[in-house]
């Protein structure tokens, strides 16, 4: 009896141990791996999509057609050296906006680019162009859409939730598993988590990228990356650095990294804010001061910093932009 008792204390602390073990071994995995998600430090958030044509942030989508983005060109490599010359280490792409115009080639929906006058794969162009620039390739993505059941056009998720569990994880998929590694997910929960949880959506995502940090706007608290939209440098858990109060976090025991990011268009009247806006604001932009000013507290901070840029109906990123980045770039070498 004594021999049996002391076989089963002995079985369950190895088995203890071995737990102990592994939780360990993702706990030093998961410190690497933010150390490298801090060192991409700077980047550029590419947003392209149907509101760049409608001049309106958000653009209702029933209506339209793929043909109405209308864009006469996709200069990836004018993103990616724009980047480069900047300081900036790594390119966040929006892959679908709220509208579910998808900007890869998509099996999930007509709705996509390659359907579009274009006709191109942006996504597997920019990949190719951020290898050749030495840049890493993140990706935006709107969990929800207005074109799946619940959704109401044009609205965000307090008006109706778009909800289609398995389209979300077959895009997901084929951006996991057709466009090579993928640094990190920016999820948008504006129209809701697409009828899939927000941890069910961490599990999914690593099945095919386990080094992939996620992260949510808001929503419910999950992932390793917490994210800040129209945020600004600080510490993990400072409410002060998030932009909207809707944003902020019941705890923040499971994120390792902060990313902040903001549009380098200033506050206007009309038009859009992440996409390109309007002819009008063609010589509007924040002052590359200000913008190495916050690229100085992301380093400080160990944040990660996503200055949002939208390219033109032409698919070249503005020039007032390129001018400002390239002065950006040059205080950073100082």
């Amino acid at each position: 009896m004594k021999v049996r008792w002391l076989f089963l204390i002995i079985l369950i602390f190895s088995s203890l141990v071995s737990r102990s073990t592994i939780i360990s071994k993702d706990k030093v995995q998961d410190e690497i791996r933010a150390s490298e998600i801090k060192n991409l430090k700077f980047g550029m958030f590419i947003c392209w999509s149907f509101s760049t044509f409608s001049g309106n942030e958000w653009t209702p989508t029933l209506d339209k057609e793929p043909s109405f983005f209308k864009a006469t060109g996709a200069d990836t490599d004018q993103w990616c050296k724009v980047a480069k010359n900047a300081g900036m280490s790594y390119i966040l792409f929006l892959t679908k906006h709220h509208d579910g115009f998808c900007l890869w080639d998509t099996k999930t929906t007509e709705k996509k680019v390659t359907n579009s006058p274009l006709g191109v794969d942006v996504l597997a162009k920019l990949r190719k162009s951020c290898d050749r620039y030495g840049l890493k390739l993140a990706l935006y993505f709107s969990e929800g859409d207005w074109n799946w059941p619940g959704a109401v056009d044009g609205k965000g998720h307090n008006s109706g939730e778009g909800t289609n569990p398995e389209i979300k994880k077959a895009q997901l998929k084929e951006l996991c598993t057709m466009y090579g590694a993928i640094e990190f997910f920016w999820m948008d929960h504006a129209v809701g988590d697409g009828g899939l949880s927000h941890q069910a959506t961490v599990d999914w995502v690593h099945q095919f990228q386990p080094d992939c940090f996620v992260g949510f706007n808001s929503g419910e608290t999950a992932g390793r990356l917490n994210i800040r939209e129209r945020g600004k440098p600080g510490v993990i858990g400072d409410e002060t650095t998030v932009g909207y109060k809707s944003h902020v976090h019941t705890n923040y025991d499971n994120f390792f990294v902060a990313e902040f990011t903001y549009p380098i268009l200033p506050e206007h009247e009309g038009g859009a804010d992440w996409f390109y806006s309007l002819p009008a604001h063609d010589n509007l932009v924040h002052s590359a001061e200000k913008i190495y000013k916050d690229y100085l507290g992301a380093v400080k901070y160990g944040n990660i910093f996503s200055l949002n840029v939208g390219p033109d109906h032409m698919g070249k990123i503005r020039k007032i932009d390129v001018k400002t980045l390239r002065k950006v770039g040059k205080l950073i070498k100082m």
